[in-house]
């Protein structure tokens, strides 16, 4: 993803529309800092069950890291977009950068990383052969 000032939707870009809600309003004005990591959640989960027909809720997987880069606030009356792109998978993970647009103007970047775990055991996991297939 390129930044700038609204997603790009000519490239491997997933983009969902986010519903600025009350309570993600703080004392400020704008949307709170840690909400951002909500917002980025519902991406993914909109993103998993469009392209895999699944629910996060019903994968094993965990959130093994999260960083979030703000350029500017969102305002609470806000259009709000999110850019969602998958990076190179490794050998358990899910890599994913994100790129948060408010009134088609940049607000945040971020990445995260899902990794595939065993549910008995804890350890992680490979991606899935049918998964990895399709996102390749």
């Amino acid at each position: 993803m390129t930044p700038g000032t609204e997603p790009d939707t000519t490239t491997d870009t997933y983009v969902v529309e986010i519903d600025v809600r009350l309570r993600d309003i703080d004392f400020m004005g704008h949307v709170n800092n840690a909400t951002y990591a909500t917002y980025l959640e519902q991406a993914r989960e909109a993103y998993f069950q469009d392209v895999f027909d699944t629910s996060l809720a019903d994968l094993d997987t965990v959130l093994a890291h999260l960083e979030i880069d703000y350029k500017q606030p969102i305002e609470a009356d806000a259009a709000v977009s999110i850019a969602l792109t998958v990076g190179e998978l490794g050998t358990a993970s899910l890599p994913l950068t994100y790129e948060i647009y408010a009134d088609k103007s940049l607000a945040a970047t971020a990445t995260t990383v899902q990794v595939f775990i065993d549910p008995g055991t804890g350890d992680s996991r490979p991606v899935p052969e049918a998964w990895r297939s399709q996102l390749d």
